[in-house]
């Protein structure tokens, strides 16, 4: 006779492979170029280093056009000048990103940005000047990112707008002018800048307090209206329509409790047509009865939600991304006139026909009367009873976990273990409201949320109490370490990817170029200089003796955002006082895992390390697997 866990485990769909989950995908992230002719995805060489591949539309003649030899390429942009394709590189996830361009003709790739320890932030393209990108870059200054010109036939680089300090944002016009701009203030919100003209002294449009966020969206036709996003005398984020010439406002679109998320923006005639609002799923709202039909056509296309539109500049040919929960992306080709969908490919076709797990939206009262929202996903194939739980915990904290395919999750239901992720107070996407409710509260009620939600599970019978691990990276993996310091009898084992251990150290080690936020994090997590002692009391790192449980943790020792001294220090605090703890740091990495072998590496330390103490028998052994740069510390 078998007993109940050996025919549990026996109704269990096999192991899928780690590298099905967590290696490259097969195709990804594909953008159609603005004039139609082709389309740029991203996919692996023969050495299974992402790169750049092009097609012509219309054809089967896909080629790379890349060559990056190591990290493997994750942004690119295409510009309107219809001869090159641009990407983002940095060096060992140092996070300095510099910018390529590719000559789609010769195939000769030039570095634009060769300037060591600068970082190109963010790039800006318009039809009305094709030859043209706008780049800010902290070159004078390493604190501050000031906006340059780009030429792409030349590569003349062009200073255009200084940067006073405080600017953390810039939004050009119809003609490519940089006429809006975020400034960071010292309250801890921001001002929305605008000005008639290059050269023209800026004016206040409007002041958000420290309580509120909002940002320029883009200019409209002729500029003679400025779209924002914005959650003034709002408790969630709104699309506003602002007259140029009047100031007044108009809103768009708006939910009560949730943020306007996506904005589609026709391309050409520069009006938002939808808009999505990210609640236990991503849904649009129309917005332009020009596209009514369109969304009405593609609703019907693929299972699952659209995650994402890419077009070409006349609008007539869309690129959709389907997001399921157990499969892969879908992504498809629209044509607008024929209204008719083309499957292009699916980011991971491995996936298709696996016996993947689905995502269950769920919901709990916190413990002072707030309504947390979350996902859960079980094993397929037995039922959600008394089974080893892990709580995935978002990073940010100003972020959150979304409905769709989660390889993590996926991955260790595969494996036998229940799986909860908890959108905390705190995290984005719910309003201003929820958003400030997690204002002071690192290790505080923002670590209750994730208690309640644990009990939560363990109320409904889903988890086994005794069982329990927590896991996350950057917040996700302080929240670990707070996890088994703070309440170190609910969880059996912690899994911490780069996670500060102390909050002091952390905003003391932050990029120079994080300057205009401070008085943010002041106010969000607390004051460096004034609250000493507070942010000492919430850092795990002074409370290693209460730790029961054994931990491991995992750095990039290039990471500019969590410094490797933060993983160091605690698991040096851990051997002093004798607790159980393995350490992996990967010299090739930063925040976070990018080369394939070293997640990889890393996931399968995780698998053997939580199958052994929430004493699980269902495993991929991790054999002889060796990370690229994997340094056990």
């Amino acid at each position: 006779m078998m007993s109940s866990a050996e025919v549990s485990r026996a109704e269990l769909p096999p192991l899928i492979p780690r590298d099905v989950l967590f290696g490259n995908p097969e195709k990804t992230s594909p953008q159609i170029s603005p004039d139609g002719k082709y389309l740029a995805y991203l996919a692996p060489d023969q050495q299974n280093v992402m790169q750049v591949w092009l097609r012509t539309l219309g054809q089967k003649d896909d080629r790379i056009i890349t060559a990056d030899k190591k990290r493997g390429i994750r942004q690119f942009v295409w510009p309107y000048d219809g001869k090159h394709l641009c990407y983002l590189q940095d060096t060992d996830g140092d996070e300095n990103f510099h910018l390529y361009a590719v000559n789609l003709e010769t195939g000769k790739t030039r570095e634009l940005t060769p300037f060591k320890g600068v970082r190109v932030m963010s790039i800006d393209r318009d039809p009305v000047a094709p030859n043209e990108l706008l780049i800010a870059m902290n070159r004078q200054d390493p604190r501050k990112f000031d906006v340059y010109r780009l030429k792409l036939d030349s590569g003349d680089l062009a200073f255009d707008t200084e940067n006073p300090g405080n600017i953390i944002g810039w939004t050009s016009d119809h003609q490519f002018k940089i006429r809006a701009a975020v400034a960071a203030t010292p309250d801890g919100g921001h001002d929305i800048l605008i000005r008639e003209a290059p050269g023209k002294p800026w004016q206040l449009l409007r002041h958000l307090g420290p309580d509120d966020n909002g940002a320029p969206l883009a200019f409209g036709p002729e500029s003679k209206v400025l779209y924002l996003l914005s959650n003034h005398d709002a408790n969630a984020q709104r699309l506003i329509e602002v007259d140029m010439a009047t100031k007044k406002e108009k809103v768009l679109a708006e939910d009560p409790e949730y943020d306007v998320g996506n904005v589609l923006t026709h391309p050409a005639r520069r009006t938002p047509e939808a808009v999505s609002f990210n609640r236990d799923k991503i849904q649009w709202q129309v917005l332009d009865p020009d596209v009514k039909a369109d969304f009405e056509a593609l609703a019907r296309v693929h299972r699952g939600v659209i995650n994402s539109i890419n077009r070409d500049e006349s609008s007539k040919t869309w690129l959709v991304g389907f997001v399921t929960d157990d499969g892969p992306v879908y992504y498809y080709l629209y044509d607008r006139p024929t209204r008719k969908a083309e499957f292009l490919f699916s980011h991971q076709p491995k996936l298709e026909k696996l016996p993947l797990a689905k995502m269950k939206p769920i919901e709990y009262t916190s413990r002072d009367g707030l309504k947390i929202h979350g996902y859960l996903t079980t094993p397929v194939g037995v039922p959600a009873r008394n089974l080893p739980m892990v709580l995935f915990v978002h990073g940010g904290p100003w972020a959150r976990d979304n409905w769709g395919y989660n390889p993590v999750h996926q991955w260790l239901a595969n494996r036998g273990y229940a799986v909860l992720s908890v959108n905390f107070r705190g995290s984005t996407g719910y309003g201003k409201k929820f958003l400030n409710a997690g204002n002071r509260e690192w290790a505080g009620k923002m670590h209750d949320d994730l208690i309640d939600g644990v009990n939560w599970a363990i109320k409904q019978g889903i988890a086994d109490p005794k069982r329990i691990a927590i896991m996350g990276g950057s917040y996700g993996g302080y929240a670990t370490l707070v996890g088994l310091t703070f309440t170190p009898d609910v969880f059996a084992a912690g899994v911490d990817i780069v996670g500060p251990s102390d909050i002091r150290t952390l905003l003391n080690s932050i990029p120079p170029y994080w300057a205009p936020m401070k008085a943010m994090f002041n106010r969000r997590v607390g004051d460096v200089e004034k609250d000493n002692e507070f942010l000492k009391s919430r850092s795990p790192l002074f409370y290693v003796d209460r730790i029961k449980a054994p931990l491991l943790i995992g750095q990039g020792a290039n990471d500019p955002r969590v410094k490797q001294a933060e993983s160091d220090q605690i698991a040096e605090a851990l051997r002093k006082a004798g607790k159980p703890v393995e350490y992996i740091v990967y010299t090739d990495e930063g925040h976070g895992f990018a080369r394939p072998e070293n997640s990889l590496h890393f996931f399968a330390k995780a698998e053997e390390f939580l199958a052994k103490h929430l004493h699980n028998s269902r495993y991929e052994p991790a054999d002889d697997i060796k990370g690229h740069s994997a340094v056990n510390k």
